[in-house]
């Protein structure tokens, strides 16, 4: 720890909200908040409810109040025979396809949504699913590695290009996000080992449970902050929720097993953003 500074991570959980505060030597740096739970990003097992050739679109019936519209570009073709994969194939195909004879309804496909429903709009869903870690992209119907366009370095780009050839798991494929960026071969692999059981829950989720529903929901709010800030400069982090604190343990389980300890769950009687007087600070902050 290069600056010395105490920084903790304090986490109030109610069935309303997530608060997460990031406090650096007892003073409030951060506060996140997450009120709903998330429909972006999340998988749903859907049921095809009808086909509109017309607008080269289909709705699909995914278990939420309106239906889910998927247009003919967000879906996989099939596999083709001769090992092309779907992600090789040309723009000029995909223009060619028609939603007709791809889809019928009644038909189940899994989809991801791409874009939460608005007014009286559904969900826009796409069946090429990508899965964020904390460092690459897992792309369970791609092929190929990708590196983020925002890291510049020609010698960095190679590196995490060969990292990525090296570490792609067989029928998968990769993006590496800008926060790979001089992270070595084992944090990248440890991230996409994770991704991977992940997508193989979904898989098991896929064939157990009946369509329309939900079989993986975007990582919550608590989730990302755990995978995106729990870095060795965080001395702990405080949960009085004892399911999340569960759920916080077994992602670190897997992601970061040295980290474990600096878990804690909080169980005083007094709330705990009034323990940590993180409440005090809100309020300050309000009247200023």
């Amino acid at each position: 720890m290069g600056d010395g500074l105490n920084k903790e991570i304090i986490v109030s959980v109610t069935p309303r909200e997530t608060r997460i505060a990031v406090v650096e030597d007892g003073q409030l740096m951060e506060l996140r908040v997450e009120r709903e739970e998330r429909v972006v990003g999340s998988i749903y097992k859907g049921i095809v409810q009808n086909v509109l050739p017309g607008m080269d679109a289909a709705f699909v019936d995914i278990g939420l109040e309106r239906n889910a519209f998927l247009y003919v570009a967000d879906i996989l073709p099939e596999e083709d025979s001769n090992g092309d994969s779907p992600a090789s194939i040309k723009r000029s195909e995909l223009r060619r396809r028609q939603i007709k004879d791809l889809l019928r309804p009644g038909q189940e496909i899994m989809v991801q949504v791409i874009k939460g429903p608005r007014g009286t709009k559904g969900a826009r869903v796409s069946s090429r699913v990508a899965l964020p870690g904390r460092y690459v992209v897992l792309m369970p119907t791609g092929n190929h590695v990708g590196v983020s366009r925002k890291i510049d370095g020609r010698d960095e780009r190679d590196r995490l290009k060969r990292i990525g050839d090296k570490i792609r798991p067989k029928g998968f494929g990769l993006v590496m996000r800008t926060e790979c960026e001089g992270r070595t071969e084992r944090d990248l692999k440890a991230d996409t080992q994770f991704l991977v059981h992940t997508w193989k829950k979904i898989e098991e989720n896929a064939r157990r449970i009946k369509a329309p529903a939900c079989i993986y929901r975007d990582q919550t709010l608590l989730y990302r902050t755990v995978r995106d800030m729990l870095g060795d400069e965080i001395n702990r982090m405080v949960i009085d929720d004892p399911d999340e604190f569960e759920k916080v343990h077994m992602i670190m389980e897997m992601v970061m097993p040295a980290m474990r300890g600096r878990i804690q769950l909080y169980d005083g009687e007094t709330p705990i953003f009034d323990h940590y007087g993180i409440e005090r600070d809100l309020e300050k902050l309000l009247k200023q």
